[in-house]
């Protein structure tokens, strides 16, 4: 049963664009004058991956949305390459001024400028809201000889380095909760390296890996739903209504609950407060829209709304976690 979104972000959107609307061109801290009739010009939205990808369905959702309530045209730009850091440098080299923003993917952009010189830092950047949360899911095939998650993890502790799972690329969330999983528990998993879900579905098919730890994405979905892929964990600290399958935490692993993809609006840094406020207030308001979450996807709307403090400190979270592993 999900939880109630509340409606309160909607009310204090409404709020915000009246207090904007009676201000005065001398404005307040981070206003003025453009912040308060903020927009009035299309806005350029970046994707920092693939079309037709689940980064690219939150962008293209949230963008109708922002349409709609503002008015003014979304020009939503898919900028692929360099594990998504193409894309964040295009929206940084716009002004901050709200018409150039970017989607961003928390663990990923977080952990990018820790790993290589990709042209930005985490303090570039403001995140605005999260628009959709996709847990991970490690899964197995149909005839795999694995029943469920505690004979799949007893072989792991008993033959370290015997199971082949397929994961999204070496420095994803995915792969580091692995090495974590090795490294705190002793529980050791032979990682491969794929670029995305449909290698990994495919090999997982075919029956080169053993398992996957991949993204829960409506694709996995479609999967689990015709019986090709088996779950035996997800990567939510609690259960999923949607997934039959225990959470890691609740397998041994109490502190592996970070592999959960973020997805989200961010802008560049010194951006105006008042306009990083109306975008997050609208962002709010359009995650309540009956016509706009089912085109996310009811289960991966955030229960409870993240705005620009509260992902703010997941990204934290992330970098405190994840941190030492890639300095290592």
């Amino acid at each position: 049963m999900r939880r109630t979104r509340s409606t309160a972000p909607a009310l204090l959107a409404a709020s915000v664009l009246v207090l904007a609307a009676c201000g005065d061109d001398e404005g307040g801290s981070g206003g003025g004058g453009e912040a308060a009739d903020y927009p009035t010009d299309d806005i350029n939205l970046y994707v920092p991956y693939a079309a037709g990808g689940p980064t690219d369905l939150a962008a293209r959702t949230i963008g109708s949305c922002l349409e709609e309530e503002f008015g003014q045209t979304v020009i939503v730009e898919n900028r692929e390459g360099a594990s998504g850091s193409i894309g964040m440098q295009a929206m940084l080299a716009g002004d901050p001024d709200g018409y150039t923003l970017s989607l961003i993917a928390v663990p990923a952009t977080a952990t990018n400028p820790l790993q290589d010189e990709v042209g930005y830092t985490n303090e570039d950047y403001i995140p605005i809201a999260a628009v959709t949360e996709i847990p991970s899911v490690i899964a197995v095939g149909a005839d795999s000889e694995f029943a469920d998650a505690e004979a799949f993890f007893a072989e792991a502790k008993a033959n370290p380095g015997s199971i082949n799972v397929g994961v999204p690329g070496t420095t994803t969330s995915q792969a580091m909760e692995l090495q974590r999983m090795a490294q705190e528990y002793d529980t050791e998993l032979t990682l491969v390296p794929f670029t995305g879900n449909a290698e990994m579905t495919a090999a997982l098919l075919g029956g080169n890996v053993d398992a996957v730890f991949i993204n829960s994405s409506q694709d996995v979905l479609t999967q689990i739903e015709a019986g090709d892929f088996v779950p035996l964990a997800v990567s939510t600290p609690e259960s999923v209504d949607y997934i039959d399958a225990p959470p890691l935490a609740e397998l041994g692993f109490p502190e592996l609950t970070n592999s959960v993809s973020v997805f989200g609006l961010a802008a560049p840094a010194e951006t105006p407060d008042d306009v990083i406020s109306t975008l997050e207030d609208t962002v709010a308001t359009c995650l309540e829209n009956p016509e706009t979450i089912e085109r996310l996807g009811e289960q991966y709307v955030p229960d409870e709304f993240i705005g620009t403090d509260a992902f703010q400190e997941r990204i934290e979270e992330i970098v405190e976690a994840y941190g030492p592993i890639i300095e290592d």
